[in-house]
């Protein structure tokens, strides 16, 4: 099953949540939206598993309202109160009925993982498609507590490096779902990130 943006409509700031069903049936990052328990339950009957890309607020803000209807095990890469599972730099990860791998990328936060296998990458905020800053390959932001951009354009090399060729689709954690070239919008966003300059100038 392709994955679905559960939080698409929502009318205040969250960063994008997508549900994939099958084996085990899975959110990757949870969003703000109030309704999100809603929605879930409007897709499926069961939630197996929550993903996250990392603990920034904008992406777990409703968590707790998660694991209270659905007691889906919690899978994360930094310390966090509500976590059931540690996931680590190349561990395999079961997302729907596709077997994914675990990257661990910061620079935009010390917790940031991506999600990959060889048709789909879940990018979180490291690299998005477009965000209101660039479109086309825009990078998360360096300008804020955690935060890095010399360790951000290391990550995005080695992501680069990393996931395969194949990949087709991309699942950010802000804006549109991207297909097509995913590594063209990468290199975009490498290039970008290495200019150095403020994402959002005054």
């Amino acid at each position: 099953m392709e994955p679905i943006t559960i939080t698409e409509g929502a009318t205040r700031f969250t960063a994008n949540a997508y549900l994939v069903e099958g084996e085990t049936t899975a959110l990757v990052d949870v969003g703000t939206p109030s309704w999100i328990g809603d929605a879930i339950a409007e897709q499926v009957d069961r939630l197996d598993a929550v993903y996250l890309t990392h603990s920034h607020h904008d992406h777990i803000e409703q968590l707790d309202q998660v694991i209270d209807r659905f007691s889906p095990a919690i899978y994360a890469y930094g310390e966090l109160e509500s976590r059931t599972h540690e996931v680590a730099d190349g561990d395999q990860i079961q997302l729907g009925d596709t077997t994914m791998t675990v990257l661990h990328s910061p620079g935009h936060a010390d917790d940031h993982v991506v999600y990959y296998d060889d048709r789909w990458l879940f990018s979180g905020d490291i690299v998005v498609y477009n965000d209101g800053a660039f479109d086309d390959g825009s990078f998360g932001r360096t300008d804020i507590p955690g935060a890095d951009r010399e360790i951000l354009l290391e990550s995005i090399d080695r992501m680069i490096e990393t996931i395969p060729t194949s990949v087709q689709a991309m699942y950010p954690g802000h804006g549109e779902v991207y297909t097509g070239d995913v590594f063209a919008v990468i290199n975009r966003a490498y290039k970008r990130a290495s200019r150095r300059e403020p994402k959002y100038p005054e």
